[in-house]
């Protein structure tokens, strides 16, 4: 229970402003129709932090104890810095004309959460904590957390929240993590 919450909790702090929250918002806008949307999100997010997780368990086997610790106290410290940097849309992360909701807010989102954030931090706490299970369930449940709201309220989620404060959070977070896992 405590890799699910401390899983949901990171990557929710971490996605809010994080760049698949605001194609979140991008297709809500466009296609007003949320609930495909969500569905497609929620399936992204699954295959993506399930590879992602497989990733950080690999990790887990295959390095030693003292050398897994070193590698993701410091890869936390890393984020944390990593967290502090905004996110705006780019090339990758823009929809695809002409096919159904759901098609394309699936195929955006995970193009989208290749390489993002979160999906680091999934592979880390993977790495870090033994139930995939539960730090896959863990991840997207914070996504979802960041991301339906986005979806129900759109633009004025992302104009009212203080971003730059929510980076700082999701630093100090990393950073905390990164400081336990160092110290042991």
């Amino acid at each position: 229970m405590e890799a699910f919450l401390i899983c949901a909790a990171v990557v929710a702090v971490n996605e809010i402003g994080d760049k698949t929250q605001l194609l979140a918002i991008v297709l809500a806008v466009r296609f007003r129709r949320p609930w495909p949307i969500l569905l497609a999100i929620l399936a992204a997010t699954l295959v993506n932090h399930t590879a992602a997780g497989f990733v950080g368990l690999w990790l887990r086997q295959t390095l030693r104890p003292d050398l897994l610790r070193v590698v993701l106290g410091v890869s936390f410290l890393l984020a944390a810095a990593w967290a502090l940097k905004p996110d705006r849309l780019d090339d990758r992360s823009r929809t695809l004309g002409g096919s159904g909701v759901f098609a394309v807010t699936l195929v955006s989102f995970f193009i989208a959460e290749i390489g993002d954030k979160t999906q680091v931090a999934t592979a880390m706490l993977a790495a870090r904590y033994p139930s995939l299970l539960a730090v896959v369930a863990g991840t997207t449940t914070g996504m979802l957390l960041a991301d339906v709201p986005a979806v129900f309220l759109g633009h004025l989620v992302s104009e009212r929240i203080p971003l730059r404060a929510v980076r700082i959070v999701a630093a100090l977070v990393f950073a905390a993590l990164g400081a336990a896992t160092l110290i042991g």
